[in-house]
C-alpha cells in the first residue's frame, strides 16, 4: 500500500516510546498531509537537534551549551544535588519547580541482572562533586524499584566515605496526592505507614 520511504519512517516512529504501529502510521500519514506545516519544521527541528544538542559535562543534562542552563544559571543552590536516573526524570523534577540545587543525571540504576555496575553509571563523577567540600545534601530522587533503592544505598555508603558531611536524603514515598487509599497497592501504602509524620 505504501513506498519504501513511509515505511521506514512509519518503522523508526514506531520505535518511539509511546507510539504503536498504529500511532506511527496516522503520525505519517498528518506529516505528509501537513508537509508545510509539519513535516518541514519538524525535519529542520531534528536536524538542530542532531547537530547542537549534547549532555552536559557537568551534570548530564542535555542542552546545546556546555555547562546547560541549569548549572549555568547563578540562582541555583550549589550546596544541594539532585541525583536522578536519567534526564526525563531531571525535566519532570524542574517541571514541578520544586527543587532549586543542581542536578546529577545517573545514566541508569545499578543492576546485577544487566551487569550494570557503580561504574557504569556516573556515580564516580558524583563523589567527586560531593568532595569539594561545597555540597551539604544529596537528595537521591531514584525509583521505589529494587534495582532504584539498591542504588541509593550504594551511593549512600560512598558518599558517607567520601564525603562525610553530606547529609543524603530520599525522596518521600507513599499517597500521592489526590489518592485514594483503596486504589494504591500494597506496597505505596506500606511505605506511606513508615513515613508517617506528625500532624
Amino acid at each position: 500500500m505504501t513506498g519504501p520511504e513511509i515505511d521506514r519512517l512509519t518503522t523508526l516512529l514506531a520505535r518511539l516510546p509511546g507510539l504503536g504501529p498504529r500511532s506511527a502510521r496516522r503520525a505519517v500519514l498528518h506529516l505528509i498531509q501537513k508537509r508545510e506545516a509539519a513535516l518541514v519544521p519538524l525535519i529542520g527541528a531534528l536536524q538542530d537537534v542532531a547537530e547542537r544538542v549534547r549532555p552536559c559535562g557537568t551534570c548530564g543534562n542535555f542542552d546545546t551549551r556546555d555547562p546547560c542552563a541549569v548549572c549555568a544559571d547563578p540562582r541555583r543552590d550549589d550546596s544541594a544535588i539532585c541525583v536522578v536516573e536519567d534526564v526525563a526524570d531531571l525535566w519532570a523534577m524542574e517541571r514541578a519547580g520544586a527543587f532549586s540545587g543542581r542536578y546529577h543525571v545517573l545514566g541508569g540504576v545499578l543492576s546485577a541482572l544487566d551487569g550494570v555496575g557503580p561504574d557504569d553509571l556516573t556515580i564516580p563523577a558524583l563523589e567527586a562533586r560531593c568532595a569539594d567540600g561545597r555540597v551539604r545534601e544529596v537528595v537521591l530522587a531514584l525509583g521505589a524499584t529494587v534495582d532504584g533503592q539498591t542504588t541509593a544505598h550504594v551511593i549512600a555508603e560512598r558518599l558517607t566515605a567520601v564525603a562525610p558531611g553530606v547529609t543524603v536524603s530520599s525522596l518521600g514515598q507513599g499517597v500521592p496526592v489526590g489518592g485514594e487509599l483503596d486504589y494504591l497497592d500494597d506496597g505505596t501504602i506500606g511505605a506511606a505507614l513508615r513515613a508517617r509524620r506528625p500532624v
